[in-house]
């Protein structure tokens, strides 16, 4: 009798050894490249893995932070991750025209809401007209915040020099320190220190009509990843949209953005008023040909995509 009860809760150990191990097996790991560290809607992936709701889809992400979206990309082709988000839309579109194996997932955000150009409190920039003749910070060519500022230059017709500074937190540091003269930066960062009176905002994405109206930045996958993981992936886009939901309805996401920033909560309480949730929109691509257009006029683009290039280039993983 003592040898069968043994033999019995031995097999039910190993059962259980089983059970877990099935379990855990079923949490599929995405590797994602991120841009920012920090920002409220690049931050998604981090969220939504902070609260629970990645897991709840069979889902472990690794994520990855870059200073701006074309790193991603580059970690994307050579394969060391399987999704880079908030990629600049005009890089995407530019690196697909030069044949890489990429393909667009879903919109990350719809116009530019988020970004921003600032200056030290005590510089006598106080306009967009005085930008003309200075040097105007974005993160690497082909970044969002590249293509926004180009956009900006256009619209007002300035004689501003655009200037490579990396990071949003190393272009602080260039820009409090007059090493450039306009930073730019994306919601939330350094709200807390337009507050405490210490930079001015001189101009945002909402100021450039052009971005209003199109995807600024997309979710983008390589093909093996979309051919081999195709299912991994729909679960990723159903745990991003509920993600989403949850950002805009829970308190305890902001809770835990603050957190995660470092950032008071009185400050990360205005991200949702300032990215209004409509922007974040993922199942659709808004004004592909206005991208193209403007693609190959900053030449991003050699020449137009052709609309079976398009479908080719954006398939919607749901």
């Amino acid at each position: 009798m003592i040898t069968k009860a043994i033999c019995i809760g031995a097999l039910c150990t190993l059962a259980m050894i089983g059970g877990t191990g099935t379990a855990a097996h079923a949490q599929d790991l995405l590797k994602v490249a991120v841009p920012q560290r920090g920002s409220w809607d690049a931050g998604l992936p981090e969220l939504g893995k902070r609260g629970g709701i990645f897991k709840k889809h069979g889902l472990d992400l690794e994520i990855l932070y870059t200073q701006a979206g074309p790193e991603s990309i580059q970690a994307l082709i050579a394969g060391s991750v399987d999704i880079a988000t908030a990629s600049g839309v005009q890089a995407a579109f530019g690196t697909f025209g030069k044949g890489a194996p990429i393909r667009i997932i879903s919109s990350e955000i719809i116009g530019s809401p988020d970004l921003y150009w600032y200056v030290p409190a005590s510089s006598p920039i106080r306009k967009i007209e005085d930008l003309n003749g200075k040097t105007v910070a974005y993160s690497l060519v082909g970044s969002s915040s590249h293509a926004g500022l180009l956009a900006l230059i256009a619209q007002y017709k300035l004689t501003a020099k655009p200037t490579s500074t990396g990071s949003i937190t190393a272009t602080f540091t260039q820009t409090m320190t007059g090493q450039v003269d306009v930073g730019f930066s994306g919601v939330p960062f350094f709200l807390d220190q337009m507050e405490d009176g210490k930079i001015r905002i001189v101009a945002s994405g909402n100021d450039v009509d052009t971005l209003k109206s199109r995807s600024g930045r997309v979710n983008i996958t390589n093909v093996a990843t979309l051919q081999n993981r195709r299912e991994a992936l729909a679960r990723f886009h159903a745990a991003y949209k509920e993600t989403l939901d949850w950002m805009y309805a829970d308190p305890a996401a902001l809770r835990i953005f603050s957190e995660f920033t470092g950032l008071p909560e009185r400050v990360v309480s205005k991200v949702r008023e300032l990215v209004p949730k409509a922007a974040l929109a993922p199942d659709r691509i808004v004004g592909a040909d206005q991208i193209i257009a403007e693609s190959v006029s900053e030449k991003f683009l050699p020449v137009p995509l052709t609309s079976q290039q398009v479908s080719e280039l954006i398939q919607i993983v749901q």
